[in-house]
């Protein structure tokens, strides 16, 4: 399993599947931040859009045309929301501090390789004391995930194709216990194809040994990550659980804010009720999130759901599998 959204996207335009023999599959894992974020995140989001007040909503873009119970941010702005797409959560500080009669709410979504980029903006946004800027909080850490799959009894994974940009952040280390505990070896690539074929033929070589062991083939990716990266990650934040979408509510698996910081959380500022997550009928990104679906065996894909006009996220993502597969189709029968 590739645990991560870009080795997904470039698998599938590599063609990296075409080479391998029958008795080897990749299956794509939680790994695209917009596809495991749930609906009532979405929701909550949309609800802060169309408040009387109009906060700015300030977002990465691939969260613009996710489809939530009531619509999307797309259309929010369609409406008269306004809905900025940033580029870095920096970005989203100098929006509050252009804009300062209107509060400014950042959707901070992504795993440990975004995280840091938040805490950077709360500590500037806390420095200029900046009144109008908050976050609604969707960080989510990858490891807990893979533990969740595992647990569950998906007998399925041999081995883990560990994300190239979270392990920079976490280092390889953070694998050990899942490769000594569940068996199954861990391993960083980086995304180009040659990179990616390394690390399958890194965690073949381990299989074939008996081995599972945590390990890189990725240099960016070192044993330990960045320390500088981790220290703020604790300074902010505080572990806490988060609700996956397709997968459920997994301990430890999220980021909350700091008690410290919880001045700037969006949720406590405009008081968002707790909102319940509906996925949309028939749609199985929670399955495709899991790999115990393709994307083509879905019946909604090519037909009612496309990239133009997505029912769900897996589709919009420029990470998400069904995007992937639709933009360079199954290369092989059954098998993608």
């Amino acid at each position: 399993m590739e645990v991560c959204g870009t080795h997904t996207m470039a698998i599938a335009r590599s063609g990296i599947r075409s080479l391998l023999p029958e008795s080897l599959e990749l299956i794509s894992g939680p790994g695209c931040p917009v596809c495991v974020t749930e609906a009532s995140y979405l929701d909550g989001a949309l609800l802060l859009a169309g408040r009387a007040d109009s906060p700015i909503i300030a977002t990465y873009g691939d969260m613009v045309r996710v489809p939530g119970s009531s619509g999307s941010l797309a259309e929010a702005r369609a409406r008269g929301a306004r809905v900025e797409v940033v580029y870095s959560s920096q970005k989203a500080v100098e929006l509050a501090e252009a804009n300062p009669d209107r509060q400014v709410v950042f959707l901070a979504v992504g795993f440990e390789t975004t995280a840091p980029g938040t805490a950077l903006a709360l500590r500037r946004a806390r420095d200029e004391k900046l009144a109008n800027f908050s976050v609604l909080v969707a960080h989510k850490l990858i490891p807990p995930a893979m533990r969740a799959l595992l647990e569950a009894g998906d007998d399925r994974i041999d081995g883990f194709l560990c994300p190239g940009h979270v392990s920079v952040i976490i280092g390889y280390e953070a694998y050990a216990e899942l490769a000594r505990n569940y068996r199954r070896p861990c391993v960083v690539a980086g995304f180009d194809p040659l990179q990616i074929l390394s690390g399958v033929e890194a965690i073949l070589e381990q299989l074939a040994e008996g081995k599972a062991e945590a390990a890189s083939v990725y240099p960016s990716a070192g044993r330990r990550g960045n320390p500088e990266a981790l220290k703020l990650l604790e300074e902010v934040f505080v572990p806490c659980e988060s609700a996956w979408r397709g997968i459920g509510t997994i301990p430890g698996s999220g980021l909350a804010l700091g008690e410290l910081w919880r001045e700037f959380d969006a949720e406590k500022r405009f008081g968002l009720p707790k909102i319940e997550s509906h996925d949309p009928p028939l749609c199985r990104c929670g399955e495709v999130i899991r790999g115990r679906c393709q994307p083509w065996e879905c019946g909604l894909f090519g037909k009612r759901c496309t990239p133009r006009d997505p029912v769900g996220p897996c589709m919009v993502s420029s990470e998400g599998a069904c995007a992937a597969a639709y933009k360079y189709g199954p290369l092989r029968p059954g098998r993608g």
